[in-house]
């Protein structure tokens, strides 16, 4: 869907498809990056650690040098919190970018020729939106929009997590839940599911579906090499949705007129 506007006689396109290619670019490098970080942890070696900690010839606090053994459960701690962190902020950035759409489209009735003051009025909308915090915007979405999101519990939930890791050593208490939530923390996990079956073609068939991971009161926030890749996965699932859902949109307005 290509959307162009006209501001002081100069137009600019908006173009759906690229935005979402763009989106899922990024993703990609971020799951790329993650195996290679992944892939490194497995093959360093003990005494490869050591030569390198040593090549300086000085130390800023010797006396507080970690030991292999220390500096493999540490980086792999900031390496989750990492990984968490750069999902929520993709969580953002794809809630960001959408809404403009919406925002675009609502003011224009689903034209595709948009004025100054449509634009002003949406980009007024928009600024709105960027600066709610992520529990807002999927509020926000809903009751402008009619958008929602099965990934909106699981996105809110990897927050309280990130808190968790960041402040109590990846501990969960209740405090870190909203007032009168039940203090379960449940996330979905995306997953490829092969199925039984094959196409026409005689090529296997996959579906997504959730591994339900849950952490209570008191339990430590854990992932697995395989579950942190994961959360990548369910960014992607999240993101592709909420693209398909503009598209979607700009379509009921067709309906309408």
């Amino acid at each position: 869907m290509n959307k162009g506007f006209g501001k002081d006689k100069q137009s600019k396109e908006l173009n759906l498809r690229a935005m979402a290619q763009e989106f899922m670019d990024g993703l990609q490098r971020h799951a790329d990056m993650l195996a290679f970080n992944l892939a490194s942890r497995e093959s360093v070696q003990e005494k490869d650690y050591k030569k390198r900690s040593a090549a300086p010839q000085i130390m800023p606090s010797g006396k507080r040098h970690q030991n292999f053994e220390q500096m493999q459960a540490y980086a792999r701690d900031l390496l989750v919190r990492q990984v968490i962190n750069d999902c929520l902020g993709l969580a953002v950035t794809a809630l960001n970018n959408s809404h403009f759409f919406f925002s675009l489209l609502k003011e224009s009735k689903g034209s595709s020729n948009f004025d100054a003051e449509t634009q002003k009025i949406a980009e007024e909308r928009h600024h709105h939106f960027l600066n709610a915090p992520i529990d807002v915007k999927f509020e926000l979405l809903q009751q402008n929009y009619g958008v929602g999101s099965d990934s909106q519990t699981t996105i809110l939930n990897l927050v309280i997590a990130l808190k968790a890791l960041i402040e109590n050593n990846g501990i969960l208490k209740s405090q870190m839940f909203p007032e009168g939530v039940n203090p379960i923390l449940e996330i979905d996990l995306k997953r490829l599911e092969i199925e039984p079956t094959k196409n026409e073609a005689g090529q296997p068939m996959g579906r997504i579906v959730n591994d339900r991971k849950l952490f209570r009161d008191g339990e430590a926030i854990v992932f697995s090499d395989l579950e942190i890749q994961r959360t990548l996965v369910t960014i992607a699932s999240f993101a592709d949705a909420l693209f398909k859902s503009i598209a979607g949109y700009a379509q009921s307005f067709n309906k309408k007129s």
